[in-house]
């Protein structure tokens, strides 16, 4: 874990027209745009945030007990423009790892159904978010 404050917070700079840079408290950055060139999108980045923080639960629990040989979270959605505005939905996490023959693997194996059904339900904040819904509030400084 980062740090034990349950506060979280990036800022976005711009870089050029349509080119920012989003930078985390420990300094890291991430370009991202408007989707012109190979940056990531916004869009794009949610759907990022959606399998890498379920990777990150799905890789803790399995991986005690084997080392996967393979392992990759593809995440699917659909976007709409309506008129309640531009979202995603049908959003599908799908899960492609692939563990050891053996003990430790049928171990790994074992446990990933529970792994998955948890981090869906409990531990992805990013997830969670989502489902569940969280106002946005803005302001103008």
């Amino acid at each position: 874990m980062a740090n034990d404050s349950t506060h979280r917070k990036v800022s976005v700079g711009r870089v050029a027209n349509g080119v920012f840079t989003a930078t985390n408290d420990r300094g890291g950055q991430i370009t991202l745009g408007t989707g012109s060139g190979t940056d990531f999108t916004p869009t794009e980045l949610l759907l990022v945030a959606i399998g890498g923080c379920t990777a990150i639960d799905i890789d803790i629990l399995t991986s005690r007990r084997a080392e996967p040989e393979a392992f990759e979270v593809r995440v699917d959605a659909e976007k709409v423009r309506d008129a309640d505005g531009n979202r995603l939905t049908g959003i599908e996490v799908t899960f492609r790892l692939r563990f050891p023959a053996g003990e430790q693997g049928d171990a790994a194996r074992a446990v990933l159904p529970d792994a998955v059904h948890k981090s869906h339900d409990r531990l992805c904040t990013v997830g969670r978010t989502i489902e569940l819904g969280t106002p946005i509030a803005t302001r103008i400084e």
